[in-house]
């Protein structure tokens, strides 16, 4: 299996999820710009939309879609214990908080990543993006993780969005128990791995 990627882009979820499921597989950089692999491959050409992150499986079929990553890797090692069993009220709980994650954070984050994007235009998603945070913040007064006391695949999705804010120039000091989830999730031994491969840290 091998994991297409871009530093601290949202394929940092699966990368997490990868090693935190004590999955084998390989990893390569993606240069979004050029759309090309870091060993010169044409990206367009192993995934057409042209975004990351892409999984290939070792049948040489392929899977787009962080949320639909994730939850693959996840049912395919069930003894991590990193998504509840399938057909169960809490399997959709996971997938409600990784449609969450989705569209109120992952979209409303992209325009400031955007050259062209008005200042107006920036101001007024980041005051979008306060309203998220203080939903989120509200959440994490009373649970460790977003589906309670454990950790699974959602909080990969969700701690890499979040971790936006150091790319963007907003402070999530108001937001003393999001902010103190950040760390929590960030000093997961293979959370930690996944920041270095990366070298988001050192």
């Amino acid at each position: 299996m091998k994991l297409y990627f871009f530093p601290g882009a949202c394929s940092l979820s699966p990368h997490i999820v990868l090693r935190e499921a004590g999955v084998n597989f390989e990893s390569e950089q993606v240069d979004l710009a050029t759309k090309k692999t870091k060993s010169g491959a044409d990206y367009m050409k192993i995934n057409p939309k042209g975004k990351v992150p892409f999984f290939q499986l070792d049948n040489g079929q392929g899977l787009t879609e962080g949320p639909a990553i994730v939850q693959y890797i996840a049912d395919q090692k069930p003894g991590a214990g990193l998504a509840p069993a399938n057909g169960t009220l809490e399997r959709y709980h996971l997938q409600e908080w990784l449609n969450y994650i989705t569209s109120e954070l992952h979209q409303t984050f992209s325009p400031l990543f955007r050259p062209n994007t008005p200042e107006e235009f920036k101001k007024i998603t980041k005051e979008t993006l306060a309203q998220k945070f203080a939903y989120l913040d509200n959440h994490f007064a009373k649970n460790q993780y977003l589906m309670g006391d454990r950790f699974t695949v959602a909080d990969a999705y969700c701690f890499t969005i979040v971790n936006w804010v150091n790319f963007v120039s907003i402070d999530l000091a108001p937001y003393k128990n999001l902010s103190a989830y950040q760390k929590r999730v960030a000093s997961r031994p293979k959370v930690q791995e996944a920041l270095k491969a990366e070298g988001l840290v050192k």
